[in-house]
């Protein structure tokens, strides 16, 4: 499914680590087959095979990831660092996602560019205040740290970059990462080999 940011924080995870993997592309048709189904009963991406080993939800497989291939380190040893890394996390899922980055993303880059559909405005602005919240607490977590956490990328960094990567290049996104500190983290981000190597489809670049 192009464009999702739980894949690519995935893909991420496995670069960071240095080891080779299968990436099989998967239409939202493809996602609701019996076969998929059998190993991811939401009918969603991502889903994950180690030696016969299925799993799925993205913290779910990162975590996994790590615990089997533990450098270089992507969990923090520190007790406060990791329950930090942890909070950042539920906010990603909790309401990053389904409040901001979901319903902006879609309206002005997945549906115009995939679907030809044009964005209502309406979900957009009631959308916004909540997205305007999660910005404005990330970059206090963040403060003036080089990663989320400290001095080294974690689960979190991975996340939420993969998160806001592609939603920065629409309107409301540059308008909410514009001069926070967040801004010049995401360019650490991209810098990553990591990130280049798994840059979304151009087609949904263009839609800022």
């Amino acid at each position: 499914m192009p464009g999702s940011p739980f894949l690519r924080s995935v893909e991420i995870a496995l670069k960071e680590k240095d080891v080779p993997y299968q990436l099989h592309a998967m239409s939202p048709a493809d996602m609701k087959t019996p076969e998929h189904l059998e190993r991811h009963p939401f009918g969603r991406i991502p889903m994950f095979e180690h030696d016969g080993f299925c799993l799925y939800e993205t913290q779910a497989i990162i975590r996994y990831v790590d615990d089997i291939l533990p450098e270089p380190p992507l969990t923090p040893g520190d007790p406060k660092a990791r329950a930090r890394m942890n909070q950042v996390i539920g906010i990603i899922e909790s309401s990053l996602f389904p409040k901001a980055t979901a319903p902006i993303g879609f309206q002005r880059i997945i549906g115009p560019r995939l679907l030809g559909m044009p964005s209502d405005e309406s979900i957009i602005a009631e959308a916004m205040p909540s997205a305007r919240t999660c910005f404005a607490e990330l970059d206090r977590l963040l403060g003036d740290k080089p990663y989320l956490t400290g001095d080294e990328v974690t689960i979190a960094d991975i996340m939420l970059g993969a998160q806001l990567d592609l939603f920065s290049e629409c309107a409301e996104g540059r308008e909410l990462i514009s001069g926070t500190r967040l801004e010049p983290w995401l360019e650490r981000m991209r810098a990553r080999p990591s990130f280049e190597a798994t840059q979304p489809p151009a087609m949904l670049r263009e839609a800022a």
